[in-house]
């Protein structure tokens, strides 16, 4: 697909004292690793919402909201009390780790999941200063968006998709906690990113493979889906990482690059706190998420998410790569 007619990345508003680079305080170009400070979206756990350097942005981001976005963000801030509840006294034996998991996984699909893995909590998907989570298991799921409302982005109603499938999103964790808890073992929804980052957790699970837009690559589904979590203790065997191909594409395409209105996609890799991998210019990107509503334009313009295209081309880019590295020998 093709943006219909984006906004420029002009701005009616503007900091009157800019704050620290954003792309600073996610540590692009840091060699050492270190845990993720958050930046933009904050509950405030980790010294409060007051301290994020561009909290004013996250501010004018809800009021810049259309009404129908907002229904759908009270609605999720509603369920958040569910997120936790009480744990059946009787215990279902978990020796069966992998069967276990199949019926997790199972459970999430048949809530409305479109995909669904396991893996442990890491630390690269925690913040600085954040209290660690009490869990050791992580199911993470992916909820996909409709994919003919997302070919709407930057407008208000791809949006309001966004907002919905987030909305969806939590009430699938939400459940699926409290089917782990009715099993008799602990477990807590998260939801959203702003107690723990969901995509570190989501390609450990074997989602997807991080493309150059900075979000996941689903196999099947491209970027067009949404993340969410459960944590628990429930005893669960692992996925692993999946390669499909992604740095294949994603080094020789630039349709993203090119469809990004504030030009804040890089071509090449970028060093962040320690770690080699795709990184979209913060201080370019985030004025305008703001202005538009979440924007979303270089997930859905991506060759990936394109319905049925995925599988295909997944095969014929590994093929490639076979063939390629066949030859060199």
């Amino acid at each position: 697909m093709r943006p219909k007619d984006p906004p420029p990345a002009t701005y009616p508003f503007a900091y009157r004292n800019p704050p620290r680079s954003g792309n600073a305080v996610n540590g692009l170009g840091e060699q050492e690793k270190s845990l993720a400070r958050p930046v933009f979206h904050s509950t405030g756990r980790g010294g409060g919402r007051q301290s994020l350097d561009w909290a004013a942005l996250d501010l004018l981001f809800n009021f810049l909201t259309s009404p129908g976005c907002f229904w759908q963000v009270l609605r999720t801030l509603w369920q958040r009390r569910l997120y936790v509840g009480p744990v059946a006294r009787a215990r279902v034996p978990a020796d069966d780790t992998a069967a276990m998991a199949a019926r997790i996984k199972a459970e999430a699909k048949r809530l409305g999941a479109g995909i669904a893995g396991v893996t442990t909590l890491r630390d690269d998907a925690l913040y600085e200063g954040y209290p660690r989570p009490p869990y050791k298991y992580v199911v993470s799921i992916g909820t996909v968006m409709d994919r003919k409302e997302m070919e709407h982005v930057p407008q208000s109603r791809g949006a309001r998709e966004v907002m919905r499938t987030y909305r969806r999103s939590s009430r699938i964790a939400i459940d699926l906690a409290a089917y782990i808890r009715g099993l008799g073992w602990p477990a807590q929804a998260y939801a959203d990113g702003e107690d723990l980052i969901q995509i570190p957790l989501a390609l450990a699970a074997g989602l997807g493979e991080l493309g150059k837009h900075g979000s996941i690559i689903n196999k099947e589904f491209g970027s067009n889906f949404r993340l969410a979590a459960v944590l628990t203790d429930l005893p669960l065997a692992c996925d692993a990482p999946v390669d499909i191909g992604v740095d294949d594409l994603c080094t020789r395409c630039r349709r993203c690059e090119l469809d990004c209105p504030p030009d804040a996609i890089l071509d090449e890799k970028q060093m962040v706190r320690g770690v080699e991998k795709w990184y979209v210019d913060f201080d370019k990107c985030i004025p305008y998420f703001a202005m538009t509503e979440g924007c979303g334009i270089c997930i859905e313009v991506c060759p990936w998410s394109e319905p049925g295209r995925g599988p295909a081309l997944s095969e014929a880019l590994i093929a490639k790569r076979r063939k390629e590295n066949h030859e060199s020998d």
